[in-house]
């Protein structure tokens, strides 16, 4: 890959930060914005170069990463009063990623493609983890002139580019579906290990054993892991599953389609938010059961 291609971050989170750094071992010349200027320092320290505002920081990029937390924010660093857009090449293309409505990714797209400049709505799943290692999964579509002037950015960082049309939106529609299965599985996940524990199951050999049965998922065995060490360093926070199933549960809204299953798992984690855990990892949905039914991991685990 060319050492000069020269690729803007903005979002310098878990997962934005993880771009960033994959990028700048790739050989690309990175430069990248945050709010969070320990962040900032992160990328500087590996290399990057940071701008002083999203304006600032793409100049002379020919691709723009986005991955922010919302749609307030993605309209912000591209549209607000120091957005990205008033500073961007006559050839650059955004690769926006950042977890948004398929109504919102479609209208972004029109809004840059009035502009002049192409968008691929690229949506991402695979967490800190597979952002750090270059193994995403992106849900990607747009024009197929973006793809021919990105697709070397996008390979960089993923280990699956899904290209599923030329229409804005529907890497994003595909994306909240992956959502509602994440988060339900991640409620179920906690429900299924509180009843566990609370009717007398031994923590650890509960896990074991459900891990290799039927009833396994990605998100069992990724995340009951967390609930077992009483580790709730956030990965993926209990807020960011507040935002992304009101997200899901917004589209089916406009399409007239029940998602009950998804309104429950929701209201858990609107639970965990309002009991303080909206920072903590997903996994800390686990303790709402836990309040509600009086069980510990600790104890059990005393006990033994």
């Amino acid at each position: 890959m060319a050492s000069n291609r020269k690729v803007c971050v903005l979002g310098l989170g878990s997962m934005g930060l993880g771009v960033a750094l994959t990028l700048l071992e790739r050989q690309f010349d990175v430069s990248g914005f945050d709010i969070n200027k320990e962040a900032c320092k992160s990328l500087a320290k590996a290399g990057g170069k940071v701008g002083l505002n999203p304006k600032d920081a793409v100049k002379d990029c020919s691709v723009v990463v986005i991955l922010v937390v919302n749609e307030t924010q993605v309209e912000d660093v591209l549209f607000g009063k120091e957005g990205a857009a008033g500073g961007f090449e006559m050839s650059t293309v955004v690769i926006q990623s950042s977890t948004v409505s398929p109504a919102f990714a479609n209208t972004c797209g029109t809004r840059l493609q009035d502009a002049g400049f192409d968008m691929i709505d690229a949506p991402v799943s695979g967490g800190a983890v597979g952002a750090r290692s270059g193994n995403l999964s992106i849900m990607a579509s747009g024009p197929e002139q973006a793809f021919q002037h990105a697709g070397d950015v996008l390979e960089a960082v993923s280990g699956k580019v899904h290209r599923l049309g030329v229409e804005h939106g529907i890497g994003s529609t595909v994306k909240t579906v992956n959502q509602l299965l994440a988060g339900v599985h991640i409620a179920v996940a906690a429900e299924a290990m509180a009843f566990g524990v609370r009717a007398g199951a031994d923590p650890e050999t509960l896990y074991e054993v459900i891990s290799g049965s039927a009833g396994s998922s990605w998100m069992w065995n990724n995340r009951v892991p967390h609930i077992l060490n009483n580790d709730y360093t956030p990965l993926s926070a209990v807020d960011i599953f507040v935002k992304d199933l009101a997200i899901v549960l917004g589209t089916a809204h406009k399409l007239n389609f029940p998602l009950p299953l998804t309104a429950a798992a929701h209201q858990q984690f609107i639970a965990a938010a309002a009991s303080g855990l909206g920072r903590e990892d997903d996994s800390a949905v686990f303790k709402v059961f836990q309040k509600l039914s009086g069980i510990s991991i600790n104890q059990e685990k005393e006990k033994k």
